[in-house]
């Protein structure tokens, strides 16, 4: 596929300065992009790597404008990186490549099942009784989705995904384990992307639910009952255990764990690794995880954890005393 600078600008916007006939044949990392290739850069750290690139063209935001006009060619964007984003959506509509069967012949799809027609199932998915698939969403290889569950409009769901699997409920019965029937399903609603291998839990009696524009990467767990606020977006390996409700807008980093009926307002981000142990009712970054041990001491030492703040300035008081 090729492209002109010209066109890309006409398509997407953004400033032009240099050659608008230059031909772009491919897109590639700052320090890796050939003459003929398209590339951006954000930040003055990566001021030096602008200089010496061998890039074509390189999409900026308006601090790096000078530096990127020294060295060659250069679209200037307020956002670089977001319309770097869609420079890649464009290449992979104009790359296209031979049309796809609305459902793969390898694909298992009930007769009960709703398949909207511009919808793509992919080989070797199973839909089954009663699952509704929104216009313009597309299942990758291998995804199952599981009985009554539903799929919006425009979702992108990748391999091996599994939606609407049972989600984990038992009753102790002395020394064994009744099954709790998972009676509700998952609605997952538009512009939802989930990752490769992420299981979604059905919910025990109300449906699990993934809210409008969430992103959600490889290796997710999400338990029953869960909600997912709308355009939050959750990084692979986190575990997210039953009827946690996470708000709007957040960010989940991978290998978080977040346990179960606790509530995350809008805009809480959590670093990767994190422990969420508690609701979190305000705004803000949260970061921490606290090493395992026996129950009874690994409370004593979380108690006496949350005191070294308050411990510390009593000793430098102390300290002051003594030195006066």
């Amino acid at each position: 596929m090729q492209l002109s600078l010209r066109a890309i600008v006409e398509a997407l916007g953004g400033d032009l300065h240099g050659d608008g006939e230059r031909v772009i044949d491919g897109l590639a990392p700052l320090e890796s992009a050939t003459p003929t290739q398209l590339t951006f850069a954000t930040g003055a750290r990566y001021r030096a790597q602008l200089a010496v690139s061998r890039a074509g063209c390189v999409i900026v935001g308006p601090d790096l404008r000078e530096a990127a006009l020294a060295r060659g060619d250069a679209i200037v964007a307020d956002q670089p990186y977001l319309y770097f984003a869609r420079v890649t959506q464009l290449w992979k509509r104009g790359a296209g490549g031979r049309p796809q069967p609305a459902v793969h012949p390898s694909a298992v799809v009930d007769p009960d099942a709703v398949i909207d027609p511009t919808a793509r199932i992919g080989a070797l998915c199973v839909v089954e009784r009663g699952a509704r698939i929104g216009a313009g969403t597309v299942l990758k290889a291998r995804v199952t989705v599981g009985e009554d569950c539903v799929i919006g409009a425009r979702c992108i769901v990748h391999p091996g995904a599994v939606i609407g699997a049972d989600g984990f409920g038992f009753a102790p019965d002395g020394g064994r384990w009744e099954k709790i029937e998972q009676l509700g399903a998952v609605r997952i609603e538009d512009d939802v992307e989930i990752g490769a291998n992420t299981c979604i839990d059905r919910g025990a009696l109300q449906d699990t639910v993934i809210e409008q524009g969430a992103k959600l990467d490889n290796l997710i767990q999400v338990g029953h009952n869960c909600r997912i606020g709308r355009n939050t977006a959750i990084a692979g390996c986190a575990g997210i255990a039953g009827s946690a409700t996470i708000g709007a807008q957040c960010t989940i980093g991978g290998a978080a764990m977040i346990l179960g009926h606790l509530k995350l307002a809008d805009g809480v981000h959590i670093s990767a690794g994190s422990f969420v142990a508690r609701s979190i009712l305000k705004p803000g970054h949260y970061s921490g995880i606290f090493p395992i041990d026996d129950n009874a001491t690994w409370e004593k030492n979380a108690a006496t954890l949350k005191q070294l703040h308050q411990l510390r300035e009593r000793v430098r008081a102390l300290e002051k005393k003594t030195d006066s």
